[in-house]
């Protein structure tokens, strides 16, 4: 009886794969979208600078660019010194590296737009003298991120890296990326203890590959292969493989 069980267990986990792996198929051949056609405008969640003088650092992510956005999103992080006219966004760009330059993107431009035709979702809201003072240690840590000529989309140091990289030297980013934002778990290649990204708690991670997390803000996060399954406390909710947050949402806002 207890074999019989197991074994209807085991053809339901192998027909939910192929399901998925059929539904992936189906999508990037009716449904992908040429990426120099792709959605690139504002997604209209950053306050205008014509309208909003005080300071602003805001941190995205959306899903990744084509079969990837079944795995993971890609992050930024987008700041307006107070009075600017313009925000600079902060990022990693992989294929930069095929050009020869540096992989770390810092430009003005648009702060929330759609990632190649995915919109973003905004996971931290700073304003006023808060983020004034984190504008500076922002910049800072992006021009000093240990990575800038080396990318790998798994397990890092990718995109997640460089932003995970930046909210943990900026005190005021009191926050933790989405656990489908794989790289994010990637301490370097020395490092294996360190505290989480929120800085209310402490990772065991290896290579971003292995790991378990437990914080304030991330709840308790384990990485198996890169796929973080975890439990969200505070603000219930679950963290799954591909589906990212299931329950409560989280944005970290601070005015």
């Amino acid at each position: 009886m207890r074999q019989k069980l197991w074994q209807n267990k085991i053809l339901i986990v192998r027909w939910g794969f192929v399901l998925i792996l059929f539904w992936m198929c189906y999508d990037m051949a009716f449904n992908s979208v040429n990426w120099r056609f792709a959605d690139r405008s504002s997604a209209g969640i950053a306050p205008k600078p014509a309208e909003f003088s005080d300071a602003v650092v805001q941190v995205y992510a959306a899903r990744t660019y084509n079969w990837r956005g079944y795995f993971a999103v890609h992050s930024w992080i987008a700041v307006k010194p107070k009075n600017a006219q313009t925000y600079t966004t902060y990022q990693v760009v992989g294929f930069y590296l095929w050009r020869n330059r540096s992989a770390v993107d810092i430009q003005q431009g648009i702060p929330d737009k759609h990632w190649y035709g995915n919109k973003p979702e905004l996971l931290a809201d700073l304003r006023g003298k808060t983020a004034e003072d984190a504008i500076p240690l922002i910049d800072k840590a992006a021009k000093s991120y240990p990575y800038p000529f080396l990318y790998h989309a798994y397990p890092g140091p990718n995109s997640n890296t460089f932003i995970s990289y930046i909210i943990r030297q900026v005190p005021q980013l009191k926050m933790a990326l989405p656990n489908i934002a794989i790289g994010k778990d990637f301490l370097g290649y020395t490092t294996f203890f360190a505290p989480s990204e929120s800085k209310t708690g402490w990772q065991f991670s290896f290579y971003g590959i292995l790991g378990i997390t437990i914080g304030f803000v991330e709840g308790l996060e384990v990485n198996l292969l890169g796929l973080n399954f975890g439990v969200d406390f505070l603000q219930p909710a679950l963290k799954i493989p591909f589906w990212g947050r299931i329950g409560m949402s989280r944005v970290f806002s601070e005015n």
